[in-house]
């Protein structure tokens, strides 16, 4: 087969992810490219080793003059989010990516790319496989799983690691270097239901808020974008302060780390209030529009009739349903003082579901600082326990807090400022990354995460810059080269 990307430099780089590209490896089926990297180690006699959960460690000791230099780990993770327009025929279990070359960028037909993080395995496999770059001590370590629970990051054996310098390859924008993460925890409230027999004589209506933006609740949760859930509880809570109303459904969002963007309730009122009913959700209308005509312009607010269920919440189960949404902690919870801009922790009621026996509410709680976090889980521990509901805690992952006295850092900013004449822009993000689970797992380590500029990443659209690719290569050999 004949390679798409033959011509694009550097030759080593492109190469290998192309290579990667014709290898299945979403999460959680990655055996075959595992296996692939422990073969390319064994082939130029590195010392390799593939642990229990898939996870690869590659060895290459350091070029002439850095033998006693640090080791540095490099890091990247081999899984991939496969994701696909539906009218596109493709197998993420064999076929090939549909590689495409447009421009400045690397794209695909209609699936997702794997850039999100091939192109760092393919980085490290082109060190790795060189003999003019000058480095340190390495251990490659190549993470599975990492795009739905950092598993690999969870299993590492720390004795296969000696390095206490980490250079994480998993940003998505040149020029800037990550130095903390925040870690998070989920909380899931279940309000058991309590049902009485639907009122023949009462009106019911379905009410829904949608055409909210949305967006990933780290990234977006700054941007003062509206939470459908939270504004159903606004709504509610209105409703049911002044008229006879139960509810007999609600449901809102779709992830729990995504800002919700729709959420919908069916309820059950006493006809007299029908007028005053109207009259409120006129003013929401307005109230919803004015404060997010901004950030927020196309939300709606709908009402339908609908035939009666047969079932309706309980009083103390409304009453109790509406309170939780109005008073579960949502948005952003302080701003980091280290870092101008940063939001340092936050919480998103993502998703709001109904059965036939429980109301359930799930929130992503981030911090970038432990203590934080426990403070907004003690929050939602004193809700829980006034109202009598249940809550617990699940997929906590941890912090990776800045560091003030880096020594990688200040090599990665002089070796920037070197080739560019500029200085990056030092930053964090407000989602997880691996490096917090390596600091649990591995102890103390000197970390800092860049990458080349990708777009629209676990989506059909996701592409890849060619340019950005190589000046993101050659600062990583620059960085190597200055640690001795």
């Amino acid at each position: 087969m004949e390679y798409i990307l033959k011509d694009l430099e550097p030759k080593k780089v492109f190469r290998y992810f192309e290579e990667l590209t014709r290898i299945p490896r979403g999460s959680g089926n990655e055996k075959e490219v595992s296996d692939y990297l422990v073969k390319f180690a064994r082939e130029r006699g590195l010392e390799v080793i593939q642990e229990e959960c898939l996870n690869v460690i590659i060895k290459k000791p350091g070029t002439k003059g850095y033998e006693n230099a640090p080791t540095v780990i490099l890091q990247g993770h081999m899984d991939m989010v496969c994701e696909k327009y539906a009218d596109v025929d493709h197998d993420f279990n064999k076929d090939p990516i549909p590689l495409v070359i447009d421009g400045d960028f690397i794209k695909t037909k209609g699936t997702t790319l794997g850039a999100d993080n091939g192109i760092a395995v393919a980085m490290a496999m082109a060190i790795l496989d060189s003999d003019d770059i000058s480095h340190p001590p390495l251990e490659v370590l190549i993470t599975v799983d990492e795009e739905t629970g950092m598993v690999g990051a969870l299993n590492v054996n720390p004795e296969n690691l000696k390095g206490k310098m980490l250079i994480n390859l998993d940003s998505e924008e040149e020029g800037k270097f990550l130095t903390s993460c925040a870690g998070g925890i989920d909380s899931v409230i279940t309000l058991p239901i309590d049902w009485k027999d639907s009122m023949d004589n009462y009106k019911a209506y379905k009410i829904r808020i949608k055409g909210l933006f949305g967006g990933h609740s780290g990234a977006e949760i700054d941007k003062c974008r509206a939470n459908a859930n939270k504004l159903m509880g606004r709504l509610l809570n209105t409703l049911y302060r002044n008229m006879d109303l139960y509810l007999s459904d609600l449901k809102g969002g779709a992830k729990i780390n995504a800002i919700p963007r729709d959420s919908e309730a069916v309820i059950l009122m006493n006809p007299e209030h029908i007028s005053s009913f109207e009259k409120i959700i006129e003013d929401y209308k307005a109230i919803f529009s004015n404060e997010y005509k901004t950030a927020d312009p196309n939300i709606r607010v709908e009402i339908e009739s609908v035939e009666n269920p047969k079932r309706a919440f309980s009083k103390e189960t409304t009453d109790k349903a509406i309170k939780l949404l109005m008073l579960i902690p949502n948005g952003v919870h302080s701003m980091s003082a280290d870092i101008d801009g940063l939001v340092e922790s936050s919480s998103n009621l993502g998703v709001v579901t109904t059965d036939n026996e429980n109301v359930t509410f799930n929130t992503s709680i981030r911090s970038s600082v432990r203590t934080i976090r426990y403070a907004i889980q003690e929050r939602i521990e004193a809700l829980v326990e006034i109202l009598g509901v249940n809550n617990v805690f699940k997929s906590g992952y941890p912090e990776w807090e800045y560091n003030p006295d880096s020594k990688i850092r200040e090599i990665c900013v002089e070796s920037y400022e070197k080739l560019y004449g500029k200085k990056p822009e030092i930053t964090a993000i407000h989602a997880g990354l691996e490096c917090g689970m390596f600091k649990e797992r591995l102890g103390e380590l000197d970390m800092i995460s860049l990458g080349p500029d990708m777009r629209n990443v676990h989506t059909p659209e996701e592409a890849l810059s060619i340019s950005s690719t190589k000046r993101t290569y050659e600062l990583l050999v620059e960085i190597l080269k200055n640690i001795k």
